[in-house]
């Protein structure tokens, strides 16, 4: 049972890489996609929140799909329609294909990051201690090289199609191959305490999961904050030459890895309540610092102290969720997993209206106090009775459900 339980760790490890490499190749070459299929600035917009609100909607359908399939068996087919759909987007010749295809990638993706993640907590559960950052951990390396790849493919003025066909035709069958080990874990077996909750009102849950909906928005509205406007920050409010201002998103996907591949050491050492009122300070700081930088490269040290902070915020959010509903947690999961995309869909818009509006050193201020809000709701990550880390591990347990090979 061992050797299952690595295998499945391992299997899904890969296929939290496979989607942070994807989802890298394609926001980083939007300006390719955009010169490729003539779309206008004013159109563009448009073009990519159908994404997130298109994933939004694969992610509620995946929690009426995981009542009757299992997660393992969504994952495997959701990550080769994403991975598909990339590599349609770049082939495409016509905006209609495009739209085609961004479709499909948002509906897709909002299945895939709501059963990899099914995954990961259920997987935790069996494991009796904290492993969910190090999925996520697998993510950001994931992000890491295909934002490398993305460079590669502009540097040498590869279309778009030459770029990401090398990447799809190895991380599709390797996604594939590994999908056979996909372990669903634990979860389905229901504790008395998940059962209580699991018979209420749906409104009773959504008040009981809505902190960490709030921590989970709050977060990608952090984590968007730097990935659509550090560059410019950097370039147009501290001066910084052209090339430095490309430096601060690979800095904070690095400090990200970083403090995602020590975070489950410091949630089995001092308990996840420690670990993300520590992050949530950490990335204020940052965001503090961003806005009060005199220079280029001390907003560069307040882009590091945001990866370090926000990298442990989102893992730890959904391995809340299924602490909270350990009888229901698939779908828990699933509804947690939107505020993803909301906050993906507000941070941008909002930090870009106040910087027009105020000045972009003041719009900063905005995403550090929302990060600072979930110090308020950081009672809703103590483990309660799955006690993960800080001397309190469950004994492991043989008990790791059907593998996916079952199915």
């Amino acid at each position: 049972m061992t050797d299952v339980l690595r295998r499945g760790r391992a299997s899904l490890a890969f296929s939290f890489f496979a989607q942070g490499a994807t989802f890298a190749l394609l926001v980083t070459r939007i300006p390719a996609i955009q010169d490729r299929y003539g779309v206008s600035d004013a159109l563009l917009p448009a073009f990519l929140a159908a994404v997130p609100v298109l994933a939004g909607v694969g992610s509620v359908t995946t929690e009426q799909l995981v009542k009757r399939v299992r997660p393992s068996r969504l994952l495997r087919w959701s990550q080769p329609v994403v991975l598909l759909a990339l590599l349609g987007v770049g082939a495409g010749g016509h905006m209609a294909e495009l739209a085609v295809a961004l479709a499909a990638f948002g509906l897709a993706v909002g299945a895939l990051d709501a059963s990899m993640n099914m995954l990961g907590v259920s997987l935790q559960r069996t494991y009796g201690r904290s492993i969910m950052l190090g999925f996520h951990a697998a993510y950001s390396l994931g992000g890491i090289v295909g934002a490398s790849l993305a460079w590669v493919g502009a540097h040498w003025h590869l279309t778009l199609w030459v770029s990401y066909l090398p990447v799809v035709a190895v991380l599709l069958p390797a996604a594939l191959i590994g999908s056979r080990w996909y372990v669903d874990g634990g979860s389905a077996q229901v504790v008395e305490a998940g059962q209580a909750r699991e018979t209420e009102a749906g409104t009773v849950v959504f008040r009981l999961l809505l902190p960490l909906c709030l921590v989970m928005t709050f977060a990608y509205i952090g984590d968007s904050t730097v990935s659509n406007w550090s560059a410019k920050y950097l370039q147009d409010t501290l001066g910084s030459s052209e090339q430095l201002a490309t430096v601060p998103y690979n800095v904070y996907m690095i400090t990200t890895l970083l403090g995602r591949s020590i975070g489950d050491f410091g949630v089995r050492r001092f308990g996840a309540v420690a670990v993300v009122r520590l992050g949530a300070l950490l990335a204020a700081l940052g965001f503090a610092v961003v806005a009060g930088a005199p220079g280029a490269w001390v907003g560069m040290l307040g882009f590091t102290l945001l990866g370090l902070g926000l990298c442990v915020l989102v893992p730890q959010t959904f391995a809340a969720a299924g602490r909270l509903f350990p009888g229901a947690s698939d779908t828990a999961i699933a509804r947690l997993n939107i505020f993803n995309y909301v906050g993906f869909l507000i941070g941008s818009p909002l930090v870009g209206a106040l910087g027009d509006a105020w000045n972009y050193r003041g719009a900063m201020l905005v995403p550090m106090a929302l990060v600072l809000v979930t110090l308020v709701y950081a009672r809703s990550f103590k483990p309660g009775q799955d006690r993960y880390g800080g001397g309190h591990e469950r004994p492991r347990t043989a008990d790791v459900g059907r593998g996916s090979n079952g199915l």
